[in-house]
């Protein structure tokens, strides 16, 4: 995997560690491996073996201005089920892991992303609980090769090992990769609003009950 630069944290928002995790999930299915970095600069190396998929990966790296190196080698001769699938999961423990006891974070993060005739709205929160509430009605079954179905699958996963509250609604849309692309960008830029380093709120837990 690749070693991207380590971002020195100002002292002044209460950390100088990097967040950064690499996690590795193998099953009789696939091998998945990620690496994130949170304070990044949107770089990315992705394999799936779903060109598309990528395509949406890189989508959250550059955007969200978070590093991701993945790898995945799945069963893509039966389908992409379980490759989106893992690759969303493992991509939440990265992140849950980078995030680590999360003081100083915004914790909630919004967005609305146009892509032509396309607007979605993405809002997260690193609530601690998971749940995923999306709205998003593709106007095609296909995007290119890629089942549109497995976006949810993707998400689910993500959401249930990173222990965020992501609710995600596409308000507008007729051409479906236009959907897609611009739900992904909406995540990512939301998720980079959430994980960022409030200066006023150094080393505090954004929550009344002192935990997320």
């Amino acid at each position: 995997m690749t070693n991207y630069p380590l971002t020195e944290l100002p002292e002044a928002l209460g950390t100088t560690v990097p967040r950064i995790a690499e996690l590795v999930r193998n099953t009789a299915e696939t091998n998945v491996s990620v690496r994130v970095n949170l304070d990044g600069t949107g770089e990315s190396r992705l394999h799936t073996g779903i060109g598309f998929f990528d395509h949406m990966l890189d989508q959250i790296a550059r955007h969200g201005l978070i590093d991701l190196d993945i790898d995945a080698e799945g069963d893509l001769h039966i389908d992409a089920h379980h490759t989106v699938e893992d690759v969303g999961i493992t991509l939440g423990q990265a992140v849950h892991k980078a995030m680590g006891d999360k003081k100083g974070i915004r914790r909630y993060g919004h967005a609305y992303v146009p892509l032509d005739e396309a607007l979605s709205r993405v809002v997260v929160d690193f609530s601690g609980r998971p749940g995923l509430v999306m709205d998003v009605t593709f106007t095609s079954g296909m995007i290119g090769n890629f089942d549109s179905q497995l976006v949810h699958e993707f998400f689910q996963g993500f959401v249930n090992h990173a222990f965020v509250t992501l609710h995600i609604d596409n308000l507008k849309g007729v051409n479906a990769h236009h959907q897609c692309e611009s739900v992904f960008k909406a995540f990512a830029r939301a998720l980079r609003a959430a994980v960022e380093l409030d200066p006023r709120a150094a080393g505090q837990i954004p929550s009344t009950k002192g935990s997320l």
